[in-house]
């Protein structure tokens, strides 16, 4: 008999065309502000999109975009949806030490706070960084009293991932409330694909997506747990014409076509905010403590 999960979270990673890591080594940090911001009008076209149709997400903001955008911060809350942290600048955990890591959440969750005027209780790291070389980082969500993470990619790949790590929720702290709720893969035979969104939902055709997240819905009764950003929607932003070939092939192919998929996949499903998935979840949660 098949299962049916009743909520799924529907996600959005507020970062602007320039920080995302494909075009880390080309685009210095430094330079940022000097650049074309685009993140706002992106941002509120995906509200005003979210509005239509009728849909509460959450938006996993980086606190160099809230300090400069407070008011889009508040229309944010303002409209229903989870504000959640992204790490201040994009930096993948990874990439930083413990103290690095606790000061730059640190430092996200009170810019963020401070302009939406809210509590931030969620958190997705930049690229999906934590994994088998960061034990660190789950018990210093926990210490600073984050209750769900989302910041695990259970596959292989070339930027990212901890194959090892569960495919739905687990609780990375012993003792801890912490729950991490990884995004979405599928599983057939013995191969493990990704099939929560960004590049793969992108680039793959549709109906590839959606049996995928059938399948983990109706026969594995568990949520999808669904990411992009708002540049995937802008067919307008400027081009990095000296990033690597991959790199452009992976920003860029089929950002036309984006958001009538989204649309499409956000009538085919029923989606919510990432808080409420993890109210459910957290009771499936199993113990995964490297």
């Amino acid at each position: 008999m098949a299962l049916v999960s009743p909520i799924s979270g529907f996600s959005v990673d507020v970062e602007d065309w320039f920080q995302v890591g494909a075009f880390e080594k080309v685009i210095d940090r430094k330079d940022w502000d000097s650049l074309t911001v685009r993140v706002d009008h992106n941002t509120n076209h995906l509200l005003d999109m979210c509005a239509e149709l009728g849909v509460k997400a959450t938006f996993f903001t980086l606190g160099w975009v809230a300090a400069r955008h407070p008011a889009l911060m508040r229309r944010i809350v303002e409209q229903g949806h989870e504000l959640a942290s992204h790490g201040w600048a994009h930096a993948r955990v990874f990439t930083l030490d413990a103290a690095g890591f606790a000061a730059d959440i640190g430092d996200a969750r009170k810019a963020l706070e401070d302009a939406a005027g809210v509590a931030v209780k969620g958190y997705r790291a930049p690229s999906f960084s934590i994994d088998q070389r960061t034990p660190w980082a789950h018990p210093i969500l926990a210490e600073q009293g984050y209750t769900y993470s989302s910041s695990v990619a259970p596959i292989a790949h070339d930027h990212y991932g901890w194959r090892s790590a569960p495919r739905f929720a687990f609780r990375p702290v012993a003792g801890a409330d912490l729950i991490e709720i990884p995004v979405t893969t599928v599983e057939l035979g013995n191969r493990r694909m990704a099939a929560g969104g960004g590049g793969f939902f992108r680039v793959l055709p549709y109906a590839f997506s959606h049996w995928a997240m059938k399948r983990v819905t109706q026969h594995e009764g568990r949520p999808i747990i669904f990411y992009f950003h708002p540049w995937e929607i802008d067919k307008n932003q400027p081009r990095v014409d000296n990033a690597p070939l991959r790199s452009r092939l992976r920003h860029y192919t089929n950002i036309d076509g984006m958001e009538p998929k989204l649309r499409r996949m956000l009538k085919d499903f029923a989606w919510g905010r990432m808080d409420q998935v993890a109210q459910v979840e957290a009771a499936r949660a199993v113990d995964f403590t490297p």
